[in-house]
């Protein structure tokens, strides 16, 4: 089928503008310069020699540095849109991706939304009323309470009702942001505020909701595919179970362990409840499932993370698909005719220390990144070596993917792809990835979504060091031989390519510019031991939780650090009274700044 995807095939769009940034904005670069498609980036002030930027045929800067002053700046991309002449829109996910009002200011400036309609989003993209489509459709969710909350109260009501723990979410995201595990009464004001928080900041909306916890399920979900013609399909399930924080960590297809009865039965379920809104375009309804039974959880109104591993064994360019299907044209294959050949597994090489298992997010520039290869790898990368992972965006680096006839050859060509991979200059997810592969409840698949936090044993493991930069002074300009280098430059807000004599630096500086030291590194969040109490990353404090007089004791959180819209707690590490605090909310800090001293 992947021959029908793209080939000898020239879509009727020209131009795809992607409003988005990483991996996801390189992958759809990739299937659009083999449509024959002119591609367009945007970029923030950070993003402005990013990889997707690079590759991209046209860009255009939207200013800024956070999400919220670029990728979640509507009127910038609007005025990006403009300026280049895009005919479409591909939102990739997170961001604007799932916000109904973005996909109506493209579609009503007669440009093409390469996504589901608006309406749709508005129904599935708010978890609430997702929840009530599911069930109108004859498919049964998790247990939970269909409006946004707006006390804790409503909290400790339903963990009285159905039993602790319970589950806060985000109404209008997903992918484990603005979700929060409450064990007790006592944690629901604190999680409500802390899930409200994080949605705001990933999503741009706060509403929250709460629904059961269940106790040991495994995470599965659906991909479908569905044209404006009325065709809906199911093209096969993802186990996503390995997961830290909510926030999945390794995909596989197909879920191992897993009735085909089921499979059926699952995928009838997500094409009824994907028809029940109106959907088209590609989707994946997602599901809890435990004992046998399955629950609706939520459905993601965009492509997903994970949506390589779909491609690995059906032999389908999603991406080619969702650009097909908004070009209007109809699916060329009917339910019958999805092949699903073989194991494919992911991994996401996130930016995050996993030592003692803390999964740190660790910002910073990256100094060397040697790739993996060899028969069933494929590596979806959104960084090069000397590229900067700022603390403003996601963490995740890129995807490595593999395909194998079967699960325990995917999982072996997996550690033997791993063993390959070298980053250095910022620390990664790839120690913890070998850790769960390893295990032994992996290789049965009899692990969970709470397995990785609950039972795996990471108090030993520790993340990759990163070498420390050399700086070389400069020699003065008169001393050097001028030669031609191409540098970028804007004019009215586009990204150019030029070509200037200058001179040469030889090896002062590197092709993303000149070295700088590294400031010290803590793979813990919390003080030395001697009373400072100092931060382990790059971030933004968001809430400060002592005040100058207060007793504290050894592992309390001090403040609350957001970095790669991730929080972590920085807590004290020795018992005593608080002597200062240097900093407030709002504050930006960077790795090894004292946030506090405790006498």
């Amino acid at each position: 089928m992947e021959a029908r995807t793209t080939e000898g095939r020239r879509s009727v769009l020209k131009k795809v503008l992607i409003a988005n940034r990483g991996e996801i904005a390189v992958r759809v670069i990739r299937t659009c310069r083999e449509m024959g498609i002119a591609t367009v980036a945007v970029y923030s002030n950070l993003d402005r020699d990013a990889l997707h930027v690079r590759m991209a045929d046209e860009a255009y800067a939207l200013g800024g540095e956070t999400a919220a002053e670029s990728y979640l700046n509507t009127e910038a991309i609007l005025s990006a849109i403009e300026r280049s002449g895009a005919d479409a829109v591909h939102p990739g996910y997170g961001f604007y991706s799932e916000n109904a009002d973005f996909a109506r200011a493209i579609t009503e400036r007669g440009v093409t939304f390469i996504g589901p309609p608006p309406e749709a989003i508005e129904v599935m993209g708010d978890k609430i009323s997702s929840r009530l489509a599911a069930e109108k459709a004859g498919v049964a969710g998790v247990p939970g309470r269909s409006e946004p909350l707006t006390s804790p109260d409503e909290v400790v009501a339903f963990g009285a009702e159905f039993g602790w723990p319970v589950a806060i979410k985000a109404a209008y995201g997903g992918g484990g942001r603005g979700m929060k595990v409450v064990a007790s009464a006592d944690e629901a004001a604190e999680a409500m505020e802390s899930a409200a928080r994080e949605a705001q900041a990933y999503f741009g909306r706060p509403e929250i909701y709460v629904e059961r916890y269940l106790d040991w399920p495994r995470h599965v979900e659906m991909q479908i595919l569905a044209d404006t013609h009325g065709n809906t399909l199911w093209l096969g399930e993802r186990d996503c179970s390995a997961q830290r924080r909510h926030q999945k960590l390794i995909e596989e297809s197909p879920a191992p362990a897993f009735p085909d009865k089921t499979r059926r039965a699952m995928g009838e379920a997500a094409v009824k409840v994907s028809q029940a809104c109106g959907y088209y375009n590609a989707g994946t309804v997602e599901f809890l499932f435990a004992d046998g039974e399955f629950f609706f959880l939520e459905m993601n109104t965009r492509l997903q993370v994970e949506h390589p591993v779909t491609e690995m064994v059906t032999g389908l360019d999603l991406v080619a698909w969702q650009i097909r299907i908004a070009s209007g044209e109809a699916l060329d294959f009917t339910q019958k005719e999805v092949q699903r050949n073989g194991h494919a597994i992911e991994v996401r090489i996130n930016a995050e220390d996993p030592s003692g298992g803390r999964f740190s997010p660790s910002p910073g520039t990256i100094t060397s990144f040697h790739a993996p290869s060899g028969p069933g790898v494929r590596l979806d990368a959104g960084y090069e070596a000397h590229d900067t992972l700022s603390q403003f965006y996601d963490n995740l680096m890129a995807k490595l993917i593999v395909w194998a006839p079967d699960r325990e050859a995917a999982r072996r060509r997996m550690l033997r792809a791993i063993s390959e991979t070298r980053i250095t200059g910022v620390a990664t997810t790839l120690p913890a990835h070998v850790a769960i592969l390893s295990h032994a409840d992996f290789a049965q698949a009899t692990h969970s979504t709470r397995w990785v936090e609950d039972v795996l044993d990471l108090s030993d493991l520790s993340g990759m060091a990163a070498p420390v930069d050399v700086v070389v002074p400069a020699p003065a300009d008169d001393e050097l031989p001028m030669v031609q280098r191409d540098v970028t430059a804007e004019v009215d807000g586009r990204r150019y390519s030029v070509r200037l004599w200058v001179p040469d630096l030889g090896t002062v500086a590197g092709p993303r510019g000149p070295a700088r030291p590294k400031r010290p590194t803590h793979s813990a969040a919390g003080g030395t031991g001697s009373g400072d109490v100092m931060v382990p990353m790059q971030g933004t404090i968001v809430k400060v939780l002592v005040a100058v007089g207060d007793a504290v004791e050894v592992g309390q959180t001090i403040c609350l650090l957001e970095a790669m819209k991730m929080e972590n707690a920085v807590a004290a590490e020795k018992d005593g009274v608080v002597k200062e605090v240097r900093v407030g909310a709002g504050d930006s800090v960077g790795a090894g700044d004292i946030v506090a001293v405790i006498e």
